[in-house]
């Protein structure tokens, strides 16, 4: 008894469009299944096929159409695009167990609220201060600067800095609420007056 077998058509009869159409009708679900054997998602497995056939049709001038050819074409960029997808979901599995963020509760949002606003308002004090005062406060508290720093890059004695420094603390004192200046003295580690 003969087994009949389904002819595969000339394909050198075949327009490039009528190619793709075989291809895709004969080999969809084979790579649908090649893909979710390795990715174990159906819908990202039918996105990599998709994404397969279409780079073969974007590619059609430079594939042969060897039927041998693009069955290698698809299975290799299904198997490829399958394997970065994974490579990608490790890197992100590996960031999220590294990198797990603190839960963030209601009060510790409203925290930073506090500190953002705290912050505005100090910087907004230092606005107010007379500009030599202003320059030297922002050189020292917020970029960080030693007083022998500050002094060397305005060309200034060390001590004119500390005069300046202590006179904006004394105006800041003034302008910012008790509150406030408390916190503006802990986070420029200034020592109490």
């Amino acid at each position: 008894m003969k087994i009949c077998q389904k002819s595969e058509p000339n394909f050198a009869e075949l327009t490039k469009e009528e190619v793709f159409e075989q291809f895709f009708k004969s080999y969809y679900s084979r790579l649908v299944y090649f893909a979710y054997q390795i990715l174990a998602d159906k819908s990202k497995a039918e996105d990599i096929v998709q994404e397969a056939f279409i780079k073969f049709w974007d590619h059609k001038e430079e594939v042969t159409m060897n039927p041998v050819a693009i069955k290698n074409f698809l299975y290799s960029t299904v198997k490829n695009s399958s394997l970065n997808i994974v490579r990608h979901e490790k890197v992100v599995e590996k960031y999220k167990s590294n990198f797990t963020p603190a839960e963030v509760e209601e009060t510790t949002v409203v925290n930073y609220i506090i500190q953002s606003e705290v912050l505005a308002e100090i910087h907004q004090a230092i606005q107010t201060l007379p500009e030599s005062c202003q320059r030297i406060s922002r050189m020292g508290y917020l970029e960080g600067m030693k007083n022998h720093e500050i002094a060397a890059t305005l060309g200034i004695s060390i001590n004119t800095v500390k005069t300046q420094k202590q006179r904006a603390m004394q105006l800041l004192r003034l302008r910012l609420n008790p509150e406030t200046f408390a916190l503006l003295l802990v986070l420029f580690d200034y020592p109490f007056c």
